[in-house]
């Protein structure tokens, strides 16, 4: 790990991304999925906690909210089917 880059854990698996990023509910899924689930009724629910938001550190991402990442933030996607 260099000083402009943290780890982060999605989905149970460590990652490594830019240090002070903001990531949003697209980069999440693809950090979380190797091949995302997709269909006209798929939705993804996002949890994290750790996040480097000082107003916010724990949450629900949706739409087009981000979270600004520091060292070990924790990131849960799951993929569901709205039926």
């Amino acid at each position: 790990m260099s000083k402009d880059t943290v780890n982060i854990i999605v989905n149970g698996r460590q990652k490594t991304v830019e240090k002070n990023a903001e990531l949003g509910v697209a980069a999440l899924v693809a950090l979380a999925f190797d091949n995302p689930p997709t269909g006209p009724n798929v939705e993804f629910t996002i949890t994290y906690r750790k996040g480097g938001n000082e107003h916010r550190p724990e949450g629900t991402l949706s739409g087009d909210e981000t979270v600004k990442v520091k060292e070990g933030t924790v990131f849960n996607v799951t993929a569901t089917d709205k039926s």
